[in-house]
């Protein structure tokens, strides 16, 4: 038996859950640019077997995808060592779900589903979203009272650790329940921001700074998720940096850091931090385009900091940023090592430019 066929009968002996479990932890590890060498065959595989079963893939359009509609403008692909203030993991939503499922709500979820599929075959958008707002509210309800008892909360971090080794997974439940209870809130501030903002400039920032200063009056908790729904829309993720500076009363650090906005910074820190992420990965696939694109993006963003925060290497903020800056540098300068000067397999002298140490 060839190892192609032992890993085969081992899918094929693991129950239908463990299956659908280890596929998401694969697909996790992969857009993190962790993936585990020789895997490609055995997500083939495992999709392959879940396409051929009628199963439903958490990406798919299917009933959880419905549920978890209110936190998809807050979604980002990115590392789960370091926290995204703001956003919550895609990689975390499959095995939340499944905690739902199978542990918090198993019977309301199977009512949920049952009723959901032929609104979803019949694409009966208005009911679809009638019973999905109604479901969202039950879960709601019971992850506010697993949240306020510390034993319940302790068991539910627990049981989500057995459907992911994601260490966010349930950081992410808690940014989903606030998520959950300010969702009107947040779908009244979506529709009245501009689709998209060409230029950030003060008058602009001035519309946007008002209508924050209302949602935040009312919802402060909920602020990282509005900037975020700001930061969609502007030409670059770091202009988001503005509102920050246009609150603070000077263009210092520590200024900045006692401005009503001032968590703007760190939420491009996090931004940056996981275009770096997503550049080592690059770096690891030889996507010699893509690492290009996300090293001037860092590069821009970079810039950006140093010139728009004053004394910014004087603040926390600043040692974040160089640490991440000397990250990327380092993987730059072992992957040009590995091949001859002439190669032109990865541009280190585009980098040295870019990226100004």
């Amino acid at each position: 038996m060839t190892q192609d066929d032992r890993v085969g009968e081992y899918l094929r002996q693991l129950p239908p859950e463990a299956r659908s479990s280890l596929l998401v932890e694969l697909e996790r590890l992969e857009a993190c640019g962790a993936g585990v060498p020789g895997t490609s065959e055995i997500l083939e595989t495992l999709r392959a077997e879940l396409r051929q079963g009628g199963q439903s893939h958490h990406r798919i359009g299917n009933p959880s995808r419905y549920f978890f509609s209110p936190v998809e403008p807050l979604l980002v692909d990115g590392a789960p060592e370091h926290d995204n203030s703001g956003r919550i993991l895609r990689g975390s939503l499959a095995p939340i779900w499944q905690w739902i499922s199978h542990d918090l709500l198993p019977t309301l979820v199977t009512e949920y589903v049952a009723e959901m599929r032929p609104l979803i075959a019949a694409d009966n958008r208005t009911e679809i979203t009638e019973v999905s707002a109604g479901f969202q509210t039950k879960v709601l309800g019971s992850l506010e009272n697993v949240l306020r008892s510390p034993d319940d909360a302790t068991r539910a971090r627990s049981k989500l650790a057995t459907y992911t080794a994601s260490c966010a997974a349930y950081d992410d439940l808690v940014k989903l329940t606030l998520v959950l209870r300010e969702r009107d809130a947040l779908t009244k501030l979506s529709q009245d921001l501009p689709d998209n903002i060409v230029k950030f400039d003060r008058i602009q920032i001035a519309r946007i700074t008002a209508l924050l200063d209302a949602f935040h009056k009312d919802h402060p908790e909920a602020l990282p998720f509005a900037l975020t729904l700001v930061a969609r829309r502007l030409k670059r993720f770091w202009q988001l940096v503005r509102l920050a500076i246009w609150t603070a009363p000077s263009k210092n650090a520590a200024d900045i850091a006692a401005a009503p906005y001032a968590i703007a910074v760190s939420m491009v820190l996090d931004r940056l931090e996981d275009k770096g992420t997503a550049f080592a990965a690059a770096l690891k696939t030889n996507k010699v385009v893509d690492a290009r694109r996300l090293l001037v993006e860092i590069g821009d963003a970079e810039h950006a900091l140093r010139v728009w925060i004053g004394r910014l290497d004087q603040s926390e903020w600043g040692v974040r940023l160089s640490g991440a800056v000397s990250r990327i540098v380092t993987l730059i300068e072992a992957e040009a090592s590995e091949f001859p000067t002439n190669s032109g397999t990865f541009p280190h002298r585009t980098a040295s430019v870019v990226i100004d140490r």
